[in-house]
């Protein structure tokens, strides 16, 4: 009875190790996977020459100070304007 209780054990730990290995292989492959899907969609985005929202805000800010100048000169044409007549 003792053999077969200590090979009851054995089985236990073989299967034990055997679903420990499992769970370690397969974090290995989900983190594999996230990194190949990572650069994936890193090179899937360079490809497409999008930008980054600090570049679009730099760019933004430029066009609004822009526009500010433009308005400044429109503004100021039309005063020297009236001041000509």
């Amino acid at each position: 009875m003792e053999k077969m209780m200590q090979s009851r054990n054995k089985i236990m730990d073989d299967i034990s190790q055997l679903m420990t290995n499992a769970m370690g292989v397969a974090q290995g492959a989900k983190d594999e996977a996230e990194t190949a899907m990572k650069s994936l969609m890193d090179r899937w985005l360079a490809d497409r020459d999008f930008v980054t929202r600090e570049e679009f805000d730099a760019v933004r800010a430029m066009a609004q100070k822009a526009r500010e100048e433009n308005e400044a000169l429109n503004a100021r044409l039309a005063a020297l304007e009236a001041n000509k007549d």
